[in-house]
């Protein structure tokens, strides 16, 4: 087995599925934190319980989906500054 690094194979199958499936799992885990019931509810003059209206959304969802949607926008700038890199490595003196 001298042919396969193994070291590498399992660093490249771990990062795999976490950049892979791990952030579009972490995109529908803060979509489904926003769609959270709990907001409060407004009803209009004079009408039926159809036309009630969602003033806002369930505080810890919103709290949570922007923890995650954070995450997502911290892994997109690390990937894009490690290709950076790659094409600008830094001098050597």
């Amino acid at each position: 087995m001298s042919w396969i690094n193994l070291s590498a194979l399992w660093k490249i199958v771990v990062f795999g599925l976490l950049a892979g499936a791990g952030l579009p799992a972490l995109f529908a885990v803060g979509l489904r934190a926003l769609a959270m019931p709990g907001g409060s509810r407004v009803q209009t003059a004079g009408a039926d319980s159809d036309s009630d209206q969602l003033v806002g959304g369930n505080p810890l969802g919103i709290i949570v989906a922007a923890i995650c949607f954070l995450i997502i926008l911290a892994a997109l700038g690390w990937g894009i500054y490690e290709v950076y890199q790659i094409g600008h490595p830094a001098v050597k003196k």
